[in-house]
């Protein structure tokens, strides 16, 4: 009879072992997500869901890199391009920091900045009149505003620029020297650049799980006492 017990408990630790080896075998615990800024993420999102995969992304990046070429070609190297990083415009939207902001927070932060930069892009629409660089920046802007929007929790509470702040912002932006004004629109078209590129890293970022599941094993002395009863 030992001998006879002694195979039922063994067929039946086996049995459990299989059971939670199989594939398809239910897990007790989630994947959850990543801390804010947590960058070891194990596992993603369906990549239909991530903002930082939406298409639009192809579209406004390469309009706003084209204007390297677009300003090489206007000053033909008597003005360098990195001549622009020393350009400092007081009124640019604030970047998302890489860390102790929510993934809603961030979102909000990128969507108001936009909505700062399509004041800016007056300036430079105004420098240079039918700018196609401009008016696809515009398009594609409002498209990626919409879509953020959509994925956010509080898409409320972005607020639209007030027409006296448009006017602080394009006043700040004044100045009686024509160089001067055409170095502030370029610098406005290769700080969005940047604005954009660091708003999907940081989107991106924000977006990653960590893989976290754990497999809970029945102890053996569980199987003893079941089969006891």
């Amino acid at each position: 009879m030992p001998s006879t017990l002694n195979a039922y408990l063994l067929s039946a630790v086996m049995l459990a072992a299989l059971l939670l080896c199989a594939p398809g075998a239910p897990l007790e615990d989630a994947p959850t997500e990543s801390p804010a800024g947590d960058p070891s993420g194990e596992e993603e999102l369906d990549s239909s869901d991530l903002l930082s995969n939406l298409e639009v992304w192809d579209k406004i990046l390469p309009t706003t890199k084209r204007h390297e070429q677009q300003f090489e070609d206007e000053f033909q190297n008597e003005v360098k391009y990195h001549f622009l990083d020393h350009y400092k415009i007081s009124s640019l939207p604030a970047y998302c920091p890489p860390s102790n902001f929510s993934k809603e927070a961030c979102l909000h932060r990128f969507v108001s900045g936009l909505l700062t930069y399509s004041v800016l892009l007056m300036h430079v629409e105004k420098e240079y009149p039918g700018s196609l660089i401009c008016s696809e920046v515009r398009r594609f802007s409002v498209i990626l505003i919409n879509q953020i929007k959509e994925k956010m929790k509080n898409p409320e509470r972005v607020t639209a620029v007030t027409s006296s702040q448009e006017a602080q912002l394009l006043k700040a932006l004044e100045n009686p020297n024509t160089f001067h004004r055409k170095m502030t629109a370029h610098s406005i078209l290769q700080q969005l650049h940047y604005f954009l590129l660091h708003g999907k890293r940081q989107i991106a970022k924000r977006e990653r799980t960590r893989g976290s599941s754990v497999f809970r094993t029945m102890e053996p002395v569980s199987f003893y006492q079941t089969l006891k009863r």
